[in-house]
């Protein structure tokens, strides 16, 4: 099995920084990690470079220019340009625990889709991160977490190591395994038989929108919510609006509502109709500094 791990990032390169410390990390490093940016300026790609030079594996910077949040048009763009035959979703703002790719990978099955699970960072704590943190994996430690200042409250428990303690945990929760792009992972077939994300959603819930295309096409989620695990780091959201998430949660019951299983405007559609961006290219094997290919 071939894995694609596919990050969404905007303007934030201080958070992808720390996120990309953690894929350099990881337990598992036969995979290939695409970018998915949504109009970062020049200094996003500059630090993708450098990580590129210190990775075991491809890494992918799939870009188009900054036109507002157009987060499901870029996310689109990376799985067409993914090679795996099994796609992991996060997003850069994202540190993931040492485990989590190999977790994603070991715990995939046919016909179901993985739910992970979040803890959610203070500012203070985000800004404290250092790439010591990550090298040591306490960063992922609820009690040097707890030390910084970080409340966990029930959260604690999903940052149990990944033994019998955290698969029962899977298995008694009763919260709904739902896909959720920060932490969520399928095989790239199904993908495509949704249609990829709604191009013309934006911010709150376009990836719930693709979770329930995909369940009504009779995928089933799994939850990995205390094996899967993911350290969340803060900031701000401007492009919130009122308005999106009204527009979305529209968009979300017709497609509840009507059983609908692809989107309208959503892979095909780019794929017919093209798009305003490329990719770049880095890591073993690929020429440092490859000039951006514009057809995905």
């Amino acid at each position: 099995m071939d894995l694609s791990v596919i990050v969404s990032t905007y303007n934030k390169p201080e958070w992808l920084e720390k996120v990309l410390w953690g894929y350099l990390r990881q337990d598992l490093q036969d995979f290939e990690l695409l970018i998915a940016d949504d109009g970062s300026k020049k200094g996003t790609r500059e630090l993708i470079r450098s990580f590129a030079e210190e990775s075991g594996f491809p890494i992918r910077h799939i870009w188009h220019p900054d036109k507002e949040y157009r987060r499901s048009i870029i996310l689109n763009a990376a799985i067409l340009a993914s090679r795996g035959d099994y796609l992991v979703f996060s997003d850069g703002d994202c540190i993931p625990r040492r485990d989590f790719v190999r977790t994603h990978a070991e715990l995939c099955q046919p016909g179901r889709f993985l739910s992970g699970g979040s803890v959610y960072l203070s500012m203070d704590v985000s800004l404290r991160i250092s790439a010591e943190d990550v090298a040591t994996g306490r960063f992922a430690d609820s009690r040097w977490l707890r030390q910084q200042g970080q409340r966990l409250g029930r959260h604690r428990l999903r940052l149990v190591p990944r033994d019998w303690r955290a698969t029962l945990l899977d298995h008694l929760t009763t919260t709904n395994p739902t896909w959720n792009l920060n932490n969520a992972s399928t095989w790239r077939e199904w993908v495509f038989a949704a249609n990829g994300m709604e191009a013309e959603m934006q911010y709150g819930g376009a990836d719930r929108a693709l979770g329930s295309r995909l369940e009504n096409l009779g995928l089933k989620g799994k939850r990995a919510r205390f094996r899967a695990v993911l350290l969340h780091l803060d900031h701000d959201r401007p492009y919130k609006t009122k308005e999106s998430i009204q527009k979305n949660k529209g968009i979300r019951r017709r497609i509840v509502n009507g059983g609908e299983t692809r989107a309208r405007d959503g892979l095909e559609e780019m794929v017919e109709g093209g798009m305003d961006g490329g990719f770049l290219e880095f890591g073993p094997d690929v020429p440092n500094g490859a000039e951006p290919s514009w057809n995905l």
